[in-house]
């Protein structure tokens, strides 16, 4: 078969070309190779043959031999054919032939051509209206006394006799028309005539009689032909004809040209306005119809005028009956029982069907108008189903900033909406603002009538709570691509579940993903306690006023420090930080908090997108730099009141500070009076750094003193700009430096054994690259398994492999990729090596290949199957030899059929291990955050049940973290992740919340970007005094950015609490003026004071306990039901220690049933009777307390490496040769 040029053979594609008597010829085959045959080469110069270049066949020699064949098939002319047989052989074929016809143009200008069909349709119900026009010009122009008869007749006058039961006719069949009047008539019925007769005939379909008996073709003739007929026979032009059932038609015509209309303009007309119309027509169809029907039937009877006969009809239709105007005679009776009769009928119908849209469009939401979206600023949340607690969530939080209390908000939900959700937004409040439209984000039409093309921003949410995760995110990508496909240029806020579906969305302006916030959070709040509380209250929109009118002094410095949030300001514009253009990032950010109490914690350069943390000393400060500060509002709200600096300082430290009263927290002029910042410098020695542990160390040691001692130990100040001798403290590196360098003899090969890189193996797209710890060689998988020994070692338990650090173990349901966060910032580069906890992972399923693939490579990473809620497999696991034991929401549970109880079993699992191992960190994740009242539950406790008032009083004030002082929260102990939507929410008005929340958890890295550490404060700290003197510490020696406190504090929780406060108030009266540090009764009872060596025992805050007693039930003071409650005391004690033997020996045994050692279980300090609390930026006159927990940003170690010319190791001791005595302070960080 000929095959034309340029077609594909088996082998490849020939190409010719033919011209100039002979034919250069190429074949190309499929792997791309080539052969050409040049004319007269090896074939006598005719050019006729075709040269392939294969093994088997060579054309050249068969074309010498072989006797050329006829032209017709010859080898080129069966690949290209006979070009003049093909030519004379070609049919030309014309398409949609069918539509050239007379016939079917006139169909596609009449009814298929959208436009064009509603200008006939227009001009239809154009006729229709003025043939209504020309009726009632008639009758107002005609008047029966004149005489009644045909055209051309006599004329006979007639009056009405009441008493004469007979009725003439001849006022009923002739009326008075005017020639003008009835040309204009007839034209107007043959153009109707005529139009009516083609578009019968174009929409004929077989059944003629179909198309004759239609009710708008019978009226269409009964109103035309007449007219017709009385052009050729004059004496009926005075003929009457019903014309005014020309009303009818016009409605219909109406009808008809509104679907044109919308199918013309491709929009769909609400189902509403076009029912809403029916109805308006029909009843004035009605109307008319009775009108004019009843005025000509009255022409033989009381001669009724027009607007009389309109009088009588509303009077009729609308039930009043005033009986003032009645018919006299039996056709026009019998016509108002018709109309009476037809209006019960279809009035009726036509309501029904009006109030079933009202009530579909209650349901749907009806529409945004356009005119609305154009001139005033609405956003649109995107859902799967909307839950009570995501809609406030939502509103409170979006609406918490001043700027957007002019926004509407549109909710686009495919479900029917929820019975509360229903009832709240019928609040006022919120039904003026917020807008429900039941729909798909999938369709266009929705997105339509939420006006997404004029929307600010939208919102898309996943749904948590369903069972397949995954699934939920494949929706919330489909919504995302919807709403960019129709609306490009609409900004995107979507949250994402799960991490390998984030690349999907990442065209996105703003992309949260849950499980990446989540485990990253779960792992710092191991190194640094309460993470998840920090992060959860920096985001929360709060004006730090809940809990102050509590009595309980943590409480209102708890809520008073909640309320500040982070905010950015232009260098150049900010008075907080104008003055210090030209200087250090440091020196800018102690002074700005010593003077105004904001902590400066970042900044982004003009000419970068990179938000650095703390990028340390080096940094100078320009006017084009975007300040990031922690503050309780942003500076363009604040207002600066300058007070004289008192000349006279006071000696020493009063102690009072912040702890007077609420009123004492927003003063910082007094910083600069009490002296907290001592500028002067010491004569010290200069040692190296030593290294404290992670926790602080000799970084705050106290200097050794070279005068008089009672002289105040003092700080080196913080530079201007850095020196050079003191720009890189030795203790920045200290811990890598040791590391690789001189490792203990302790840790000998194994910390030799790691090296620093980048993980080979993301288990998942858009995972940022973080610098971590690795192995050397990637641990086989059998050796990932913590319980069973393989060939490389034995090990079958947590304690045969003799872990230097204490285990951090995460129970989860299965291994997702999310659960790689959890490991990165937990080996990161910049933690030390030798604070590395060995982390186990508890999983319920097996991971898979993939995901042990992606963590064999990090040092000390175990797994183990078992569930949490069993405890052999808690055992198995080293849970004794752990610090931290993390548990995550399993996905399985998220869905019940009470909403609340998805939590149900999470709960009493981590209650049931709370009582097993009372001294284990135990953070937990729930699904709903009301459940986390439930955590650690005291049920007898009148100090929680106090709390539970508390946050019933804040919810009432309208507070948006109303469970901030449910104490599991307050600690850091539970979270959900629901608290983290504000993150997406924020990010509407601050962009950039969602890289620095980022930054700090770790999921980010940016060179020159600092991250979250803590550092706790010990007694042999405490010479420090303060948070503002700790700040100016920590920016002299180490460069490192404070940013708040973590604080345990001893309380009793028990029901005994009563009689403690009885018996302790009176000495707490007496006591209250013994100083900053007061006495502190023990948890033994007996009310003896503690020293400053025992701050690790458990203290009683006598303040809270009155508070407790006022708000529980109170109790009589009676010393006979006194004592009858102590002795009840003593017993209830007695009851707890046998419960807690029980516990214990019950672990004991199942630990010997498995063949574990129990020495590494015994009863630990039970730290059931401490509450802990995150203070964000206190004040600087905030007194330090032991055991304090400090949040630090620390700068970039590699930052500065990069930038030098010379080895850590030489540029440390470098900088420790060349210290002075004055400036020793800042080496021995």
């Amino acid at each position: 078969m000929p095959l034309p040029d340029g077609a594909h053979s088996p082998g490849g594609v020939y190409r010719g070309a033919r011209g100039g008597g002979h034919t250069n010829r190429t074949f190309v085959f499929d792997d791309g190779r080539c052969a050409a045959r040049q004319p007269g080469a090896g074939d006598g110069g005719r050019g006729d043959g075709a040269l392939l270049d294969t093994a088997s066949l060579k054309m050249s020699d068969l074309d010498s031999e072989l006797v050329p064949l006829p032209p017709r098939y010859r080898f080129r002319d069966l690949l290209l054919g006979d070009q003049s047989f093909q030519n004379d052989d070609r049919v030309q074929v014309e398409f949609y032939v069918n539509e050239n016809t007379f016939k079917e143009r006139l169909k596609l200008f009449f009814i298929k051509n959208q436009r064009s069909s509603l200008r006939i349709r227009l001009l239809n119900f154009s006729l229709k209206l003025l043939t209504c026009l020309l009726y009632i010009v008639r009758v107002l122009l005609d008047d029966p006394a004149l005489g009644i008869g045909c055209w051309g007749c006599p004329k006979q006058n007639y009056t009405f006799n009441e008493s004469s039961s007979e009725i003439n006719w001849a006022p009923i069949l002739w009326v008075e028309r005017k020639t003008a009047l009835w040309a204009t008539q007839v034209t107007v019925a043959a153009v109707s005539f005529l139009e009516t007769t083609l578009l019968t005939y174009l929409s004929y379909k077989g059944n003629i009689w179909e198309q004759i008996f239609r009710v708008a073709f019978v009226l269409e003739m009964i109103n035309t032909l007449p007219f017709i007929i009385t052009i050729f026979w004059p004496p009926l032009r005075n003929l009457f004809i019903p014309v005014f059932l020309n009303c009818w038609l016009a409605k219909h015509a109406l009808e008809n040209m509104i679907n044109d209309f919308h199918r013309a303009i491709l929009r769909t007309q609400s189902a509403m306005f076009n029912q809403v119309l029916i109805l308006f027509c029909t009843l004035l169809c009605l109307v008319f119809t009775g009108t004019c029907g009843i005025q000509h039937l009255e022409r033989a009877g009381g001669n009724l005028s027009l607007l009389t006969s309109f009088y009588f009809c509303i009077v009729t239709f609308s039930t009043v009956g005033y009986g003032d105007v009645t018919p006299k005679i039996w056709p026009s009776q019998l016509l108002v029982a018709i109309m009476i009769c037809v209006a019960l009928v279809v009035l009726p119908l036509q309501f029904e069907e009006l109030v079933y849209l009202w009530m579909e469009r209650q349901k749907s939401g009806g529409n945004y108008s356009r005119h609305r979206a154009q001139t005033e600023k609405h956003v649109i949340l995107c859902v799967s189903s909307l839950k009570i607690d995501l809609l406030m969530d939502f509103l409170n939080e979006f609406y918490a900033h001043p700027r957007l209390q002019d926004y509407y908000v549109v909710i686009l939900c495919p479900t029917e909406m929820d019975i509360q959700v229903r009832r709240v937004l019928q609040i006022p409040l919120w039904s003026q603002r917020v807008i429900y439209l039941q729909g798909s984000a999938l369709k266009d039409q929705d997105l339509m009538r939420a006006k997404m093309d004029n929307g600010e921003a939208c919102f898309i949410l996943s749904s948590r709570n369903e069972v397949d995760r995954t699934a939920a995110d494949h929706q919330t990508i489909l919504r995302a691509w919807a709403v960019k496909d129709f609306a490009p240029n609409c900004p995107l806020y979507v949250q994402i579940l799960k991490p390998e579906n984030k690349f999907h969305v990442k065209f996105a302006e703003h992309v949260v993903c849950e499980e990446e916030c989540k485990y990253a959070m779960l792992a710092l709040s191991c190194i640094c306690p309460a993470t998840p509380t920090l992060i959860t209250l920096l985001v929360h929109t709060s004006r730090g006023q809940e809990g102050q009118d509590s009595p309980e002094q943590w409480q209102r410095m708890y809520g008073r420090c909640s309320g500040n949030e982070v905010y950015h300001i232009r260098m150049g514009d900010s008075k907080f930080f104008r003055e210090y253009e030209g200087k250090s990032f440091t020196y800018a950010a102690f002074h700005a908090h010593k003077k105004y109490g904001v902590c400066l914690i970042g900044l982004k350069r003009e000419e970068s997108k990179s938000i650095l943390l703390n990028p340390g000393p080096r940094h100078i400060l320009a006017a084009s730099d975007t300040c990031f500060y922690i503050n309780i509002t942003k500076e363009e709200n604040s207002a600066f009141i300058f007070k004289q600096e008192e000349k006279q300082k006071k000696k020493g430290f009063a102690g009072q500070g912040l702890y007077e009263g609420s009123s004492r927290l927003p003063v910082h002029s007094i910083i600069a009076s009490m002296g907290t910042v001592a500028m002067d410098l010491q004569n010290t020695e200069c040692q190296p750094a030593q290294s404290g542990g992670g926790s602080g160390g000799s970084k705050l040691a106290l200097p050794t003193e070279n005068g008089s001692g009672s002289r105040r130990p003092s700080i080196a100040p913080v530079l201007e700009v850095a020196d050079s001798s003191t720009l890189l403290p030795c203790d920045l590196l200290s811990d890598q430096s040791e590391d690789e360098m001189t490792p203990s003899d302790e840790e000998g090969l194994s910390v030799v054994e790691y090296v620093k890189g980048y993980p080979p193996n993301s288990p998942y797209i858009g995972s940022s690259p973080t610098l971590c710890h690795l192995l050397p060689v990637k641990a086989p998988f059998c050796c990932l398994r913590l319980d069973k020994g393989c060939k490389h070692n034995s090990y079958e338990d947590a304690k045969a492999y003799g872990f230097k650090n204490r285990l951090i173990i995460v129970s989860a349901e299965t291994a997702g990729n999310g659960l790689y966060n959890f490991i990165v910032p937990l080996r990161a580069y910049y933690r030390p090596r030798r604070e590395l906890n060995p982390i186990v992972l508890l999983l319920d399923n097996r991971p898979d290949h993939h995901f042990l693939e992606a963590i064999c490579c990090f040092p000390m990473v175990y797994y183990m199957e078992g569930s949490v809620d069993n405890l052999d497999s808690l055992l198995q696991c080293g849970i004794i030899y752990a610090d931290n034991l993390v548990v995550v929401d399993k996905e399985s549970t998220m869905s019940a059929k009470e909403d609340y109880m998805a939590d149900a079993k999470t709960i009493v699992n981590v209650q049931t291990m709370f009582r097993l191992f009372p001294s284990l960190s135990i953070t937990t994740e729930l699904t709903h955050p009301s459940n986390m009242r439930f955590m650690q539950f005291r049920a007898k406790d009148s100090y929680s049940l106090a709390l539970s008032r508390l946050e019933k009083r804040e919810r009432e004030n309208g507070s948006n973290l109303a469970f901030m002082f449910r104490l599991p929260f307050a600690a850091g102990r539970v979270f959900s992740i629901s608290m983290l939507d504000t993150l997406l929410y924020q990010s509407f008005v601050k962009d950039y919340m969602i890289p620095i929340t980022r930054l700090l958890l770790g999921l980010d890295t940016t060179p020159g970007s600092g991250y979250l550490c803590a550092m706790k404060v010990t007694e042999d700290d405490l010479w420090i005094r303060t948070y503002g003197r700790l700040f100016q510490k920590l920016c002299s020696s180490s460069a490192e950015i404070p940013i708040g406190i973590y604080r345990t504090e001893s309380h009793v929780f028990s029901s005994s609490e009563s009689q403690v406060s009885v018996s302790v108030e009176h000495h707490e009266e007496t006591r209250e003026a013994q100083g900053p540090w007061g006495s502190r009764a023990g948890t033994g009872g007996g009310g003896h004071t503690v020293g400053g060596g025992s701050a690790e025992r458990p203290l009683l805050r006598r303040k809270s306990l009155p508070w407790a007693r006022r708000l529980s039930r109170k109790g009589t003071r009676h010393t006979g039901k006194a004592a009858a409650e102590e002795i009840s005391q003593q017993r209830l004690r007695l009851h707890q220690r046998s419960e807690r033997q029980e516990l214990s020996e019950l672990v004991k045994n199942r630990m010997k049933h498995l063949g574990l050692p129990t020495t590494g279980y015994d009863e630990m300090n039970d730290q059931q009777n401490t509450l802990s609390y995150v203070l964000i930026n206190p004040p600087p006159d905030t007194r330090l307390e032991p055991n304090d927990i400090v949040y630090l940003i620390r700068s970039d170690p590699l930052a500065h490496v990069a930038s030098s010319s010379r080895s850590r190791k030489s540029s440390c001791s470098n900088k420790l040769a060349s210290c002075n005595p004055e400036t020793r302070d800042e080496t021995q960080f």
